[in-house]
């Protein structure tokens, strides 16, 4: 049975970086809640730009849940691919072999306690709005085709409130929480306590 490891924080955090490098410490799969969001190919371009995606009912709990167990239990799965820029889950799928730990990482990951219950290990990245949409800002531009217009709008209208309301309310929830910036110790602390659940599981 595989180590499941949460990492949440809101979006800009530093949790997918914090994800990105413990799993690769571990040489482990990497399964982003991000790639499960629902498909809104039914609705027009205009009406997917007003979908709240920073409210949990815009992802698909029920397919992750599925998915996370199925890779505990040593078994593939198909992971979604999701386009951002258009708003619509593409047809193609990615084939994921489970790994001995396996990383998740998402804003909205705690407030699903069925989520919540199967991991061994909760990590929370804590980090101030300001740099948040400054990171969110960055991103936004650069990797998902929107204009610093939008991004402000978007953040203003869905992605603070959402936070407040779905995201931090579960920081003390985590066994570990990781509010500075230094990343190398902040994943070496993560990994080391991997490292101890590891143990205690195999002996």
């Amino acid at each position: 049975m595989s180590l499941l490891i949460g990492i949440c924080g809101g979006s800009g955090s530093g949790k997918t970086t914090l994800a990105e490098d413990v799993a690769a410490h571990f040489d482990a799969v990497l399964l982003p809640f991000d790639a499960y969001y629902r498909d809104h190919g039914h609705l027009t371009p205009s009406e997917r730009a007003e979908v709240n995606y920073d409210h949990p009912d815009s992802l698909d709990v029920e397919l992750f849940v599925e998915h996370l167990l199925l890779l505990r239990d040593g078994h593939e799965i198909a992971m979604p691919v999701y386009d951002f820029a258009s708003h619509t889950r593409t047809d193609d799928l990615v084939m994921i072999q489970p790994t001995p730990v396996i990383i998740v990482e998402g804003i909205l990951l705690f407030c699903f306690p069925e989520i919540r219950e199967v991991f061994s290990l909760k990590v929370f990245r804590d980090c101030p709005e300001r740099l948040r949409f400054e990171r969110r800002l960055d991103r936004d531009v650069a990797e998902r085709g929107r204009t610093p217009e939008s991004v402000r709008a978007q953040f203003a209208a869905t992605v603070a409130p959402m936070h407040d309301q779905f995201v931090q309310p579960y920081r003390d929830l985590a066994e570990i929480v990781s509010d500075g910036d230094d990343m190398p110790l902040v994943v070496e602390v993560v990994c080391e306590q991997v490292e101890r659940l590891a143990s205690g599981v195999n002996h």
